[in-house]
């Protein structure tokens, strides 16, 4: 039985974890941790593996509160920078415990990470659209983000060209953010849960991959996975498609 912590136990994520961890035969509750709560080795109760669902902003102060505590992490709180997954890789490693920080725990959004980065080589053009919900709060998504860092370092290895694009005037930034020469565009509609499109394109052709999150429940599996692997690697994992053995 592993004993799991949830942070974040009463927003729309940590409510539907706490759940999911509670059918699971092989899995138990044992912490419902939430905004006020300190995060110490008495409030976490004796957990293995914690789970954070809260917000960037305190995301990265919770997994080193569980690192100090002694307690694996899994992480599904977007709006990760570099600086901050390297002081948490460096704790991890110091005190030899297990974190994993996924941008996305919907299987089919992980495949389509994997897919794009495999078809990038191969493809004149590639863009990102990702589609959410008005109440998220970064844009964008941590799961654009690191479909086009895949699609760049792709085309990176393979000595791609640059991708086309004759664009020299875009005083209202139609052509949306740019990450490592991908082209990335956050939509904000109400009605929406987590979709996300990736478009390659070459002379007289379209590849189109296309994931949809219509529940928060399409997020669990994953989720559970994590929860069940993070301790079979040390240190810090970034990306569920590593611990799925598609990295």
């Amino acid at each position: 039985m592993i004993r799991v912590a949830v942070i974040g136990a009463a927003g729309r994520m940590g409510s539907t974890v706490v759940e999911a961890v509670e059918a699971a035969d092989d899995l138990e509750v044992v912490a419902r941790i939430d905004d006020g709560d300190a995060i110490t080795r008495d409030t976490l109760a004796g957990a293995d593996v914690a789970v954070d669902f809260t917000a960037p902003s305190v995301t990265e102060a919770n997994v080193h509160a569980c690192l100090e505590a002694g307690v694996d992490v899994v992480v599904g709180t977007t709006g990760w920078m570099e600086e901050s997954l390297a002081r948490v890789r460096e704790q991890a490693e110091a005190v030899g415990a297990h974190v994993l920080v996924a941008p996305n725990f919907a299987v089919s959004a992980v495949l389509v990470m994997r897919f794009a980065a495999l078809a990038a080589p191969y493809f004149e053009s590639a863009e990102v659209i990702e589609l959410h919900h008005p109440d998220k709060v970064d844009a964008p998504s941590g799961t654009a983000l690191a479909t086009a860092r895949g699609i760049a370092a792709a085309r990176n290895a393979q000595d791609c060209a640059p991708m086309p694009d004759a664009t020299t005037t875009d005083p209202l930034g139609a052509r949306g953010a740019e990450v490592e020469g991908v082209h990335v565009h956050a939509v904000r509609l109400r009605g929406l849960t987590a979709h996300q499109e990736v478009l390659l394109g070459n002379p007289g052709e379209q590849l189109v991959l296309r994931t949809d999150s219509f529940d928060r429940i399409s997020f669990m599996p994953g989720v559970l996975f994590g929860i069940r692997h993070v301790s079979e690697r040390p240190g810090l994992t970034v990306g569920l498609d590593v611990l799925m053995g598609l990295a």
